[in-house]
Formats: structure tokens, sequence, C-alpha cells
């Protein structure tokens, strides 16, 4: 049985649909991140789960029993806030107990409390000290302390890493997935970021204004998108999304690739989706992430279907482990994952490998991906 449970969810404000049909259930122990552009209503979703804010239509349950109309304060859950939300005149142990202080637990129980997580999140030596005396980081580890004490049904962070540097993300990242690791508790987490999505979670709901867009496992969202937005938002560098011919291919498929100052590059589609055979003669949109378009050598040779290519390379980006390639293909830019000592050059022909397993195939009008 589901954990959390969201059905058929609208929240308005007035006339403004913020939140439309939001339909989402997560196992207990699981993850859920809630990912999407600034204003696509996944905070406010969040909220709705905190009961910060009500909602207009449908359910939310958490453990079978439905919380809709609940107080806060009744629903068992604890939330982790971007802004830390510490108090500055207390100290760290201070903190982290005051919720348990309030609620009238002993002193000894809230001592207890307090040393395990203190333990846990590797801020023993930070008891004594102020929220003015301590980092991002470690502000951060103390609000997710305070949470944790209270021991919840529930946890809900609200884009608790947006305000650490880059490397401290992703330390603290490390930290939360070891911490949902060792407690197996139930965490549902808002985030702009798509790599955090990515790797923190068992399961994503990918949103845009206010209408879910997919919702699946990492892996699923990630190699099977289910339309152009989530192909081109999930992932770094992007999918390259271009305009492809389908042809017929005697008894098969073929896609056609327009090339600058050259004939176009013909691929032919072993297993093809059922429903490309539908296109045959029309453009559709072809999706191929970066690192499934690389030289030959780098290629996976446990792919059935590989085809190669001869393209011009425009621009040659070395990134450490990788190097990225540049070029042009069915009339616009593309990037290309190579080894890092693929010999590659600007302004010369490359052979291309397209992994055609990892190929996407999309409706240019719906913009729903092709099965």
């Amino acid at each position: 049985m589901s954990f959390l449970k969201i059905s058929n969810l609208r929240k308005s404000y007035g006339s403004l649909e913020i939140l439309k049909d939001i339909n989402l259930e997560i196992e207990q122990g699981g993850f859920l991140v809630l990912v999407g552009p600034s204003g696509c209503g996944k905070s406010t979703l969040l909220n709705t789960i905190a009961g910060l804010e009500p909602i207009t239509s449908g359910d939310i349950a958490i453990d079978g029993r439905s919380v809709a109309g609940l107080h806060p304060s009744k629903r068992d859950i604890a939330m982790v806030f971007q802004s830390y939300a510490l108090y500055p005149n207390m100290t760290v142990a201070g903190n982290i107990a005051f919720g348990m202080e309030i609620r009238g637990v002993p002193k000894d129980q809230r001592d207890k409390a307090i040393r395990e997580v203190a333990e846990m999140l590797q801020i023993g030596h930070l008891l004594d000290r102020k929220p003015g005396q301590l980092s991002g980081g470690q502000r951060q580890r103390v609000a997710m302390g305070r949470a944790l004490v209270r021991d919840p049904k529930l946890f809900l962070f609200d884009e608790p890493l947006s305000n650490l540097d880059a490397k401290l993300r992703v330390d603290m990242r490390t930290e939360i997935k070891r911490l949902h690791q060792r407690m197996k508790t139930t965490i549902v987490y808002v985030t702009h970021d798509q790599i955090e999505a990515m790797t923190l979670a068992t399961k994503i709901a990918v949103l845009k204004d206010g209408v879910l867009q997919q919702f699946g496992t990492p892996a699923e969202i990630y190699n099977n998108p289910a339309n152009i937005f989530v192909a081109d938002f999930m992932g770094s560098p992007a999918m390259n999304l271009l305009k492809a011919k389908v042809e017929g291919d005697g008894g098969g498929l073929a896609v056609s690739l327009a090339r600058p100052e050259a004939e176009p590059l013909r691929l032919v589609v072993d297993n093809a989706p059922q429903g490309l055979g539908a296109y045959r003669g029309r453009e559709v949109i072809f999706g191929i992430r970066p690192e499934a378009l690389t030289d030959p050598e780098g290629a996976d040779h446990n792919a059935r279907t590989i085809a190669q290519g001869d393209c011009l390379i425009e621009v040659v980006e070395p990134a450490g482990a990788d190097t990225f390639a540049v070029t042009h293909l069915g009339g616009k830019e593309i990037v290309a994952r190579l080894r890092a000592d693929a010999r590659i050059a600007a302004g010369q022909k490359a052979r291309l490998a397209f992994n055609l397993d990892k190929a996407c195939f999309f409706d240019p009008d719906s913009q729903r991906r092709i099965a």
C-alpha cells in the first residue's frame, strides 16, 4: 500500500490554477523528488502536503489516513527549509531540542536524542555554538537534526541545498543519501536541480506549469522521457533534439538528418518504436543523449544498433574525463560526448557513432514520445 498518496489534487488562488489534477504515490521508505523549473508548482505541492496551504480539491493521504484539512501539527511531518530557520539566540543543542521541549519531552530523553542525531550528522563538536558561528553546511545539518529528532512519519525538504556553494551541495547531497539509506525514512524533496533529483530519488515527479509531466524512477525519466520537455529538462548536457525525416529502408525504417553543406546523414533504425512506422515520409523530433553519440571506439559494444556517420566538428571542449564535441545536424547545434583521449579537432570531419538503442522519437506537434 502507498505510504503517501496524492489523488486528483488541485490548488487555485481565485481563478489562477496552480496545481492541476496531480496524482502521485510513494511507498514507505521511498524518496520522492519534485522537480521542475521555477514557478512550476513544486513548492506549492510540498506546502499542501505539509498543510501550510489548503487544497482546492482532491485528497492527500499519509499512511492510509486522509490529512486534507488537517492542521500541520496533526500530520506527523517534519520540514527542512531552504533558509534553515534556526533561532539565532539559541545554541545548536537548543535549536535541535526546541521542538521536543515544547512537546514536553523529558530532559534525559531530549539529551539522548540530541547526542544520537549529532553523532549521525557529525555535529557533536558544534552543540554549544550559535548559528552565527556556523557555515552554511553546518547550519543545514542543524536544521536536519531538528527534523530528525521528531522521528516523524514523513520528512519534507524544500530546496535545502540551494543556498550552498557547488562543492558543499555535492557533499550534503551525499549526506542526505546516506541518511536516507540508514534510517529508511520516507522523504519528499523539492529541487530545481535535476542532478539532485537523479542522484537522490527512488521516484521523480517532473512538473511544468502545475501539470505533472512524468512520474517514474530516475532511469525511466532519463531513458524514456514522456515528452520533449522532460527529455530537455533532465540530463546535463541536455538531450540533443533535432528534426529528422522518417524514410523506408527495405522492410524497415531510417531517419534522415540534414547536414550543412553535405548530403543528409541517413541512419537505419533497427528495433524502431512500433508507432514510428506511421510517420513514414513525415518529420519527427529525433532525440539522442550526448553519451549515446560518441567516437566509434568509445561506443557501447553491447548495443544492438550502432549507426555511424561523418560530421563536421565545430568546437571541441576538453572536460577532464570526457571531451565534448559540437556539430550541426538536423538544422541545429548538437553535442557529442567522447572519450578523453579521442582524436578529434575543430574544423575537421570526424566519424561519430549513434547508439540508436538509446534514441527517442517525438511527435513534433503533440511533443509526446512515439512509443
